[in-house]
């Protein structure tokens, strides 16, 4: 508790993709410390501006970062922008290896980092973001142990995520949100599907698992969802195209010419290497995106259905992705945000914690996990949690599909 009381000045940041509740999560973490008598300092743009800084170039309140109160985090748990606004800066991008946190030629973008931390007396650090954003809270909880002549800087990070694919964490902030409006996305497309008598493939935003696209799915009742966890090896988007013609045909026998398969955009990174993606973005992540995996598969469909019949269809294929990264927060997500922003500051003041991620279990019940039980200390990647074939979830998903059998039940 000693620990703890000794934060006078907090400095908090939003980094990486927005998710709906972000400022449920921002709101409660300030007014929790602002209560408790220390000072906030919210970063605007994530880590942008801290990774240039230099003692030449010092930061400036209302242009880098905004000294918060109470007005200004009161009634903004709602709100779809986030008030701190984000970018995706990456200035532990270099770090490979534990030793090149102390290694000047890669270390310098996280050492501006905490040359501006320093430079306003910042205590403790409160992280919010996505997993390269949690490498980066590592990075700097890691390198403090390699660098002892740096002023100690306690670090807590909130995970967020609307791929929901966190280790530690059961359901991330946003995800529900997001998966709210991509299943009301669908269900309109499985109206103009049956008005029409056509068919949809939908490309659901899910880098490296399908919990969007399978969450979206059930509850817009979709006809099929494929993810990454459906392949143990390639997508052979010729070979589902032929399953998914056999499907037509099924459902065709009970009147029904038309549906939804919903299928995650991960999948375009098992593409065969001719068919994968190859431009990256500033930070190095590949455009999944633009590889269109989903048109790839809509064209399968079509050449393997015309195969089988002779006759030609049209499969559409449409994206669902950034427009469900600000969707109205659900009550749940502003509930589950707010929590989590209350805990980043009892781990801080009450349980005088560093160098953990908040997180809930059971009925919101906060717990806190070690950056170790997060991260693989040989690559100092995050752990990514798929979904488990075997679950429960996975097997509820493949219980609601369409089967095909029911004009011969008889």
């Amino acid at each position: 508790m000693a620990q703890g009381a000794a934060i006078k000045r907090v400095g908090m940041l939003f980094s990486g993709g927005p998710a709906p509740a972000a400022n449920a999560v921002i709101c409660a973490a300030a007014l929790s410390f602002i209560n408790n008598g220390a000072e906030v300092i919210g970063f605007l743009d994530g880590y942008e501006r801290l990774e240039d800084f230099s003692p030449e170039r010092p930061l400036q309140a209302g242009v880098d970062y905004l000294v918060l109160t109470r007005d200004d985090v009161s009634g903004i748990r709602n709100r779809k922008d986030i008030i701190l606004r984000t970018s995706r800066a990456n200035p532990g991008k270099p770090i490979t290896a534990l030793e090149d946190l102390a290694d000047p030629e890669k270390n310098g973008r996280l050492l501006a980092v905490y040359g501006a931390l320093d430079s306003l007396d910042i205590d403790a650090l409160v992280s919010i973001g996505g997993d390269d954003t949690l490498k980066t809270a590592n990075y700097l909880y890691r390198m403090q142990e390699l660098m002892p002549e740096l002023r100690r800087l306690r670090i807590v990070h909130l995970p967020k995520t609307i791929d929901n694919d966190y280790y530690g964490i059961d359901w991330t902030f946003g995800f529900y949100s997001a998966a709210h409006f991509a299943a009301a996305e669908i269900r309109n497309l499985v109206a103009d599907a049956k008005s029409t008598q056509t068919w949809y493939v939908l490309e659901i935003m899910g880098r490296k698992a399908g919990w969007l696209t399978y969450a979206a799915g059930i509850a817009g009742e979709a006809t099929r969802m494929l993810s990454v966890e459906d392949f143990d090896g390639e997508f052979d988007a010729a070979a589902v195209g032929r399953e998914l013609a056999d499907l037509m045909l099924k459902r065709e026998e009970d009147g029904r010419k038309y549906g939804i398969v919903c299928i995650a955009e991960g999948l375009a990174d098992k593409l065969p290497e001719d068919q994968k993606p190859k431009t990256t973005d500033e930070h190095g992540n590949v455009r999944l995106g633009e590889a269109q995996v989903g048109r790839i598969l809509a064209d399968a469909m079509e050449r393997a259905y015309r195969e089988r019949t002779g006759v030609k269809v049209k499969v559409r294929s449409k994206q669902i992705g950034y427009e469900t990264r600000c969707a109205e927060p659900s009550a749940f997500d502003v509930l589950l945000g707010t929590q989590l922003g209350v805990g980043a500051f009892r781990a801080l003041v009450e349980e005088g914690l560093t160098g953990v991620m908040v997180s809930v279990e059971n009925q919101l019940s906060l717990k806190y996990v070690p950056f170790a039980e997060l991260i693989d200390e040989a690559t100092l990647k995050t752990r990514v949690r798929f979904i488990d074939r075997s679950s429960d979830f996975y097997r509820l998903a493949r219980a609601l599909e369409y089967q095909g059998i029911l004009a011969r039940q008889d």
